[in-house]
């Protein structure tokens, strides 16, 4: 089909399908089945683009995807901003370890996990950094030794975002103590519902945490949930978080940086206006920094979708996207928060509305955005080896 057709017929789908309840901020399904979508319209749209193929629509058919070109891709993704259309399904699944199968996973395991990935019927997290090993992920101790037709894993993770909630982790864990670091790695898929695993949440000064502590005692993997080669999982591991760090939704839209219109309102009511300005003219400068800022970001992330287009992948240039997406989001709720004084750190409930204590939650969540995912220090060490290729 060319490419404006597919544009046109898209566009007539989404206005017909997508609710008004599923335009705008709010709630998006991450896949889990533990915790009930409470908005009618998001399930509505959940489901609609489940049946279309579209909350993976570049994976084939076969997995519960709609099969959609680079080019298709791009065009549904800007049509779905035109409307503010939000994602039916934003999941670990669909931005890390489903991709990863794709590339590395055997039949049988994209068979068993791909399509209840689609179908938004699996939760998953990310087991990779430890108490001793976070910037310095290699230096791992998780063990996991074969016993039979199962791997049995001891020790621990930290930081597992919906770990509580989840049905499965992908996993790191040394296999091998007698190699190089790097070397005795293998990235295995782990059920969370057994007796092996234990979740401690992690309290955080915001009163709100998704995080987690994993701990593993004589945990087991089947043989068969090993994912690419043994010894081999540094590769696996390394590419997953390529695919978290060049997900097409944000390379497109931009969508994990803040909306500049609601500074903009927030300036507005806290600062006032002078001949339809804003009376500040350091808050304006402010502002439009980030405006520039943003618009540069998005137009390198173009420049990548554009030359994945050609089969590229974006490689170690996604530590770019990692370091300013990270930054330019800490500066949007710095700013957002400073705007509004005093009141920027309510959390009282009797005296702050669920908004304004969500903006608190929000600035206090944004501060990790540099250390997690690879701390901003090791994405740039990786910027200067790899894609400048600068000397050690």
């Amino acid at each position: 089909m060319d490419i404006d057709d597919f544009r046109t017929e898209t566009r007539d789908w989404l206005e017909k399908n997508c609710p008004p309840g599923a335009r705008g901020p709010g709630e998006i399904s991450n896949g889990s089945t533990k915790i009930a979508i409470r908005d009618a319209d998001t399930r509505i749209w959940l489901q609609r683009m489940v049946e279309k193929g579209w909350t993976v629509p570049n994976w084939p058919k076969e997995y519960g995807g709609g099969r959609l070109s680079t080019a298709e891709y791009v065009v549904l993704l800007e049509e779905m901003a035109a409307i503010q259309a939000r994602p039916a399904l934003s999941s670990f699944g669909t931005s890390m370890i489903g991709p990863t199968l794709l590339e590395f996973g055997t039949d049988e395991q994209k068979q068993r996990h791909l399509p209840r990935i689609a179908r938004a019927e699996v939760e998953w997290c990310q087991g990779y950094s430890e108490p001793g090993s976070g910037s310095d992920l290699a230096s791992l101790q998780t063990r996991a030794v074969l016993d039979g037709d199962h791997y049995v894993i001891n020790g621990s993770k930290i930081w597992t975002s919906g770990a509580q909630h989840a049905d499965w982790m992908f996993i790191l864990v040394r296999t091998n103590k007698d190699v190089p670091k790097h070397e005795g790695i293998s990235f295995m898929l782990l059920p969370m519902d057994q007796a092996g695993v234990r979740v401690k949440p992690i309290a955080l000064l915001s009163g709100v945490s998704t995080f987690n502590e994993t701990f593993f005692d004589n945990a087991l993997a089947a043989r068969d949930d090993l994912v690419g080669e043994l010894n081999k999982g540094w590769t696996v591991g390394k590419r997953l978080l390529q695919h978290e760090r060049s997900g097409m939704e944000a390379l497109v839209t931009g969508s994990t940086t803040g909306d500049d219109s609601e500074i903009q309102d927030v300036a507005r009511e806290f600062i006032g206006t002078v001949d339809d300005k804003l009376a500040d003219p350091i808050v304006r400068d402010e502002i439009t920094s980030y405006q520039m800022n943003i618009a540069a970001l998005h137009l390198t992330q173009r420049r990548v979708v554009e030359e994945s287009q050609d089969g590229a992948t974006p490689g170690p240039a996604t530590s770019i996207f990692k370091v300013v997406n990270s930054e330019l989001v800490q500066d949007y709720h710095d700013l957002k928060t400073r705007l509004r004084g005093s009141l920027g750190f309510g959390v009282d409930e009797d005296e702050f509305s669920e908004d304004e204590r969500e903006m608190v939650h929000e600035f206090f969540f944004s501060r990790a955005g540099s250390i997690y995912s690879g701390s901003n220090e090791i994405q740039r060490n990786i910027i200067a080896k790899r894609v400048l290729g600068l000397p050690d």
